[in-house]
């Protein structure tokens, strides 16, 4: 043992490293650079959910009235409540007679008809009901107003530079009503990946609701606006929307191979072509984007460890590294290196981070492991030493 320790130590003194020409890995291979796509729509931004890069953008930019995808933002707010714990999803909510009276798509809530917030939550996402859209606002907020208040600076913080709403659900033709390709984008990224589970809603085509008011009980069945759901491999969301004033929007969502893409089309002139278009997009962002991920990684010992009686401390990796490339690099030239730097001194508590793998693609940096502690080490006090000094020399 002792033997052993001198060895690293003096490894260590050198800044122990350990290099492997190749990983044992799962990939998904690199493609060459597929030439962007040719669209009719005006409008659109294409993004890579884990990193949030832009991989195509047509005047992505511009103002423009969004519709209901408007719900975006909206549900993304519910979710921020519901993790906040100010809202559960077995909790009762009120109709009020303003959320009634919203007209568009709508699943036909009556005045003070209560459902839960799971359910206005489907009724929301698959059927973009503006009535449920708004006595979720005025649960959450008080009123409509406030809510939009809440939206707007969510915005600002999400840094949608080109976004003001007026309403929750984009009923509005309100020319101050507005976002961009890019910023729905941002938004949309932020629901997928704070609450990756939102899908499961999203993902549904049809679901059967239960109206029950004074009148008695009713069954509607909600139908999914999303096409592409049954059209797309992979696609599991997000929203649509339509106007006369906004034309045919989109924000849509697949995942493949550990990937997920976003697809935003703005203004499409029908909706056939918003459908096809947001596939066609999403086709190239998948064409832009591998995954490299380490199957083996580098097998870590115990190391020394200062100011403790203990001599050395186990460590571990916290989890396992993947790397999305967007620019087709050779994963064949990954090589990994084992960094600590400086002394390990004790206190440490377990899962402190004392080191790194390091991922480089030749000088290149493409990413780092942490090396954290897999047990707490206590600082050695006075009478630590001078019974360890006790017991050797009694040895």
């Amino acid at each position: 043992m002792k033997r052993a320790i001198e060895k690293v130590t003096k490894k260590r003194r050198r800044t122990w490293f350990l290099t492997v020409l190749m990983a044992v890995v799962s990939v998904v291979s690199p493609a060459a650079k597929a030439a962007e796509p040719e669209i009719q729509t005006p409008h659109a931004c294409v993004m890579e959910v884990s990193t949030g890069e832009v991989l195509y953008e047509k005047k992505a930019d511009e103002q423009l009235h969004p519709a209901s995808v408007t719900k975006v933002m909206t549900i993304l707010l519910i979710f921020e409540a519901l993790d906040a714990g100010k809202l559960k999803l077995d909790e009762e909510v009120t109709t009020s007679a303003h959320a009634k009276s919203m007209g568009g798509s709508q699943v036909f809530l009556e005045v003070g008809e209560k459902q839960t917030v799971e359910t206005l939550l489907k009724c929301i996402i698959i059927a973009s009901g503006n009535d449920a859209a708004v006595a979720m606002a005025e649960h959450i907020a008080g009123s409509e107003e406030t809510f939009v208040e809440m939206m707007n600076k969510r915005a600002e913080e999400l840094g949608m530079e080109q976004t003001h709403f007026v309403d929750c659900c984009g009923l509005t033709e309100s020319k101050e009503h507005y976002t961009s390709a890019r910023d729905v984008a941002l938004m949309s990224r932020e629901l997928l990946r704070k609450y990756p589970n939102c899908v499961e809603y999203s993902d549904i085509w049809m679901e059967d609701i239960m109206h029950v008011t004074a009148k008695g009980s009713s069954p509607f069945t909600l139908t999914n606006t999303n096409k592409l759901l049954r059209s797309y491999d992979g696609c599991d969301g997000l929203k649509t929307g339509s106007t006369s004033y906004a034309k045919y929007c989109l924000s849509a969502t697949a995942r493949r191979d550990g990937i997920r893409i976003i697809s935003v089309v703005m203004t499409a002139p029908d909706s056939k072509t918003r459908f096809a278009e947001a596939g066609k997009l999403l086709n190239y962002g998948f064409s832009r984007c591998s995954i490299y991920y380490d199957g083996e990684m580098p097998k870590l010992s115990p190391v020394p460890v200062k100011g403790s009686i203990q001599t050395e401390v186990s460590v571990r990796y916290p989890d396992e590294f993947s790397y999305l490339s967007t620019t087709g690099e050779d994963f064949s030239q990954i090589t990994r290196e084992v960094q600590f730097s400086g002394e390990i001194m004790a206190p440490l508590e377990e899962g402190e981070e004392v080191g790194s793998l390091v991922y480089k693609i030749g000088e290149q940096e493409i990413g780092r492991m942490p090396i954290v502690t897999a047990e707490e080490v206590e600082k050695a006090g006075y009478l630590d030493w001078v019974n360890a000094a006790w017991g050797a020399w009694m040895v």
